[in-house]
């Protein structure tokens, strides 16, 4: 907040200082010249307080629009990764006409919140596709989970280990994961030599590299069309943004 009020400070002295004639302009003005403009733009200041208020939203608007834009053109550029990345595990329709990308780590609260908003979406819309991104920021646990979850992709039973591990309550654990293999009727000694896999981890290593790119700093985070959405969301907020999408907005 403090960077942002200098700026628009600055932003003020420059509307001000033109007025002072051309040396003032040029930075070559005398000490007085220069301390009677401050004084000017002090006062004036002091009587319009609300002219930093607008400053300062311009500024916020502008930074936010640019960030938007830079988000935009990053998703633009990995769209491929993102959406159509042959190691990524897919739900949905694999023809569908919008494709929602989330980013998730197996102990992130919003994103065990965020798992009926996205199963919801399945069974209802039945032109969306989901292309899962393991994201493991939370701990080694996370990434032993999501190095399970690739492997259990192996045995096509992805999906259903992404819900029962996304469903555990409490803290997760390495014996939990396993024991949700284990429930779902997984192979659970291939599930383990499949873990090793150098690929797996490679994969996950270039999804946390995609994820930088784009902008993701916590997960979930969904990409829609060409519009990033962090953190949880809503089934209309979700709903909506994917009309958005399909409508080319």
């Amino acid at each position: 907040m403090r960077t942002m009020y200098l700026a628009a400070l600055a932003a003020a002295f420059t509307v001000v200082i033109p007025f002072a004639g051309g040396s003032a302009q040029t930075g070559t003005g005398t000490t007085p010249e220069r301390s009677a403009i401050e004084q000017i733009v002090r006062e004036y200041l002091l009587r319009n307080p609300e002219i930093i208020q607008e400053a300062l939203a311009a500024l916020q608007a502008r930074q936010e629009a640019a960030l938007k834009q830079r988000t935009r053109s990053a998703i633009i550029e990995h769209g491929e990764a993102l959406r159509r990345h042959p190691a990524s595990p897919v739900s949905g329709n694999p023809r569908g006409d919008v494709t929602v990308v989330e980013f998730f780590d197996y102990q992130c609260g919003y994103c065990k919140r965020s798992l009926k908003v996205v199963l919801d979406l399945l069974k209802t819309d039945r032109q969306v596709r989901i292309v899962w991104k393991e994201f493991p920021i939370l701990g080694p646990v996370s990434g032993f989970a999501a190095r399970a979850a690739m492997a259990a992709k192996q045995q096509d039973k992805y999906l259903r280990f992404h819900v029962g591990v996304m469903s555990l309550r409490g803290r997760l654990t390495e014996a939990a994961v396993m024991g949700v293999a284990k429930d779902i009727g997984l192979d659970v000694a291939r599930l383990r030599r499949d873990m090793e896999d150098p690929a797996i981890d490679s994969y996950l290593e270039e999804t946390a590299n995609l994820a930088r790119a784009i902008g993701v700093r916590g997960t979930p985070a969904f990409v829609i069309g060409e519009t990033l959405v962090p953190g949880a969301v809503d089934g209309a907020s979700l709903r909506k943004i994917i009309a958005e999408a399909r409508s080319g907005g």
